[in-house]
């Protein structure tokens, strides 16, 4: 009796998991089913085209427009796939939310061996699907042509990451606005307000310490732009990336959850996951919030988070220079590589006046930006000093792509350099600085005129950047004496003043030399 009973126990307990394993089996199906019927007819892949078509032509010709450098079109990519995706997903995810309401289909679908908010899940799978396939062609389009132009460097991958983690935010957050309010005006103003609310937000922005920086639109100090320097020298800080990927993910469950929470008083327990997804949402988000607002400009450019920070980051990355095989070499780093040429011909004049001559430096090379957080959202750019072994006299500078402002062409590059770190070049030699003495002034000048400075040009306020190793210009001075003294010896030959300037450098530089005793 005993065995009968046990054994009729174990038949409908494997008859039990049997009718389990075909139920999940058939669930299963049921929901590729479904997949494959939404994707087949989501609104999002007849939008597609218009969103590549405008990422195409607002965001692409405009990276492909500046430098090949990847930090600068990674930068480019990120904030422009988030603004160019936002409108077009949102607003496919909105008509796709309100698509049961305007067809008056809610008491079809109702019927249906799936849950409605398992329906919607898979509603905005397969928008996310379609979104995403766009995203990763312009994606595709855009770094494989930086790979073939960059001449140093790899992939910069988590400003993609970040923007590809905000296109399934924006899917859930329009199809959350279109199932709690189907209205037939609710795509159009979703599409329209999310679009405004991201970019208006980053108006918020004061400094580097801002909690508005945890948007996606954000790829580093607001305040700096897409500045070539950053990521270069040293390697590219993920700390508000990764903010941004927890903010984006955090967004995608609340406003998921919101949507299982929005279902009725039936299925009480799917309604208890999705109360219990909406608070890890919402607590992820306010996470990322709170991290994004501790952060700071670091020295390098980039925005450092100190509960996320990997001191890793911090080392300087390893390069051999590109150098020129000139009298003095003028050495880059090998991503500024199409610069070299420009730059060793605006600096070709200052060279042949001062190689050969004693303190004339060994190297002119090119150094980090140092970047530091000033009143409100100014940010104060010097460059990083240069090692300089004993015995030799290593000089540093800054490019004029370095930093703030536009991308300038070939010649205003060339005329750039020529201004500024040719200038300072000749400063360094002759040892004239803000304190400089009336002699050094004058040399300084002539040998300015002689590179092919206008005679009586002064430095500029701008040309305090980018100085040698911190050698300041000396402050220009109108005095009748000096400019005399500055035409007098610039009149001299070639071979004269070089002559002169071979005996006498030494005590110029000391500040030995008066007005009087220049030739």
């Amino acid at each position: 009796m005993t065995t009968t009973a046990a054994t009729a126990a174990t038949a409908a307990t494997a008859v039990t998991a049997a009718g389990r394993a075909r139920v999940a089996c058939d669930s299963g199906r049921v929901t590729a089913r479904l997949l494959w019927l939404e994707l087949r007819h989501n609104a999002m892949l007849w939008i597609l085209p218009a969103a590549v078509l405008l990422f195409w032509f607002t965001t692409y010709r405009t990276a492909m427009a500046l430098p090949p450098l990847w930090n600068v079109r990674a930068a480019t990519f990120q904030s422009g796939a988030v603004v160019d995706f936002i409108t077009p997903v949102v607003g496919a995810a909105a008509v796709i939310g309100t698509r049961q309401a305007r067809r008056r289909t809610t008491d079809l679908v109702s019927i249906t061996s799936l849950p409605r908010s398992a329906r919607l899940l898979v509603t905005w799978a397969a928008t996310s699907c379609w979104a995403l396939a766009g995203y990763l062609i312009c994606l595709a389009a855009t770094y494989g042509e930086t790979a073939r132009e960059a001449s140093w460097g790899g992939p910069l991958w988590w400003p993609a990451v970040v923007a590809a983690t905000s296109v399934p935010a924006f899917a859930a957050l329009g199809l959350a606005a279109g199932t709690l309010v189907p209205s037939r005006f609710t795509a159009p103003v979703a599409a329209v307000v999310a679009f405004f609310v991201l970019a208006l937000s980053t108006e918020l922005i004061v400094g580097s310490q801002s909690y508005w920086q945890v948007l996606p639109l954000v790829t580093g100090p607001w305040d700096t732009g897409k500045d070539p320097g950053v990521a270069t020298f040293y390697p590219y800080v993920p700390d508000l990336s990764i903010a941004q990927v927890l903010f984006g993910g955090g967004l995608t469950v609340a406003a998921l959850a919101a949507i299982g929470l929005s279902g009725g008083r039936s299925w009480r327990r799917p309604r208890a996951v999705a109360a219990a997804a909406a608070t890890c949402g919402v607590l992820m988000a306010g996470t990322a919030v709170a991290l994004a607002g501790t952060g700071r400009l670091d020295a390098h450019g980039m925005i450092e988070i100190p509960a996320l920070h990997d001191a890793a980051s911090d080392r300087p990355l390893r390069f051999t220079p590109v150098c020129s095989g000139t009298a003095i070499p003028v050495c880059l780093n090998p991503a500024y590589a199409g610069y070299l040429p420009a730059t060793v011909a605006a600096l070709a004049p200052v060279v042949r006046e001062i190689a050969g001559l004693p303190f004339a430096p060994t190297k002119i090379s090119q150094v980090a930006a140092v970047y530091a957080q000033g009143p409100g959202n100014s940010v104060e750019i010097s460059q990083e000093a240069l090692p300089s072994p004993s015995g030799s006299r290593l000089l540093g500078m800054l490019l004029p792509d370095q930093l703030l402002g536009p991308p300038l062409s070939v010649a205003q590059f060339e005329a750039n350099v020529r201004a500024n770190t040719g200038p300072s070049v000749l400063a360094y030699v002759v040892g004239a600085g803000p304190h400089a003495s009336a002699a050094q002034v004058a040399v300084w000048t002539a040998l300015m005129n002689a590179a092919g400075r206008p005679p009586g040009a002064q430095p500029s306020g701008s040309e305090q950047v980018g100085n040698a190793q911190g050698t300041e210009q000396p402050a220009a001075a109108l005095d009748p004496a000096v400019l005399a003294a500055t035409r007098r010896f610039a009149a001299l030959p070639v071979s004269a003043r070089r002559a002169w300037l071979v005996r006498n450098l030494a005590a110029l530089r000391a500040g030995h030399i008066t007005l009087g005793q220049l030739p």
